[in-house]
């Protein structure tokens, strides 16, 4: 994964980001510990999302799956989502992911020969 320029992994880029947010907490940032807690949890579903949109063939069990882990975790900024709105969110994002990358959950026809 190319960021500003450099090849970087995943990981590499979670802690560049947890590195960033303790440093402006240091230096006066107002965030209380859960929405430091709350960017990492974001920021590491966001990268997971990220890594397996670019793996072939797309898991969109995935994608869903990390979409659900930020819509939990935006509560500590105040948007209190309850279980049935995350739920239905993720189903709604599963179908549109579904539509869109059919070639990748659809199975394939068989292939037979003649003998």
């Amino acid at each position: 994964m190319k960021v500003f320029g450099f090849q970087a992994e995943p990981a590499v880029i979670a802690y560049a980001v947890n590195s960033a947010v303790a440093l402006l907490v240091a230096y006066g940032l107002d965030l209380s510990q859960s929405q430091v807690q709350a960017v990492s949890v974001i920021t590491t579903a966001i990268l997971a999302a990220v890594a397996a949109a670019m793996t072939r063939p797309v898991v969109v069990s995935t994608i869903t799956g990390a979409a659900a882990t930020v819509l939990a975790a935006v509560a500590a900024f105040g948007l209190d989502l309850s279980a049935e709105q995350i739920g239905a969110t993720v189903t709604a994002l599963s179908i549109v992911l579904a539509l869109l990358l059919r070639q990748n959950v659809s199975p394939a026809p068989a292939v037979t020969t003649r003998a």
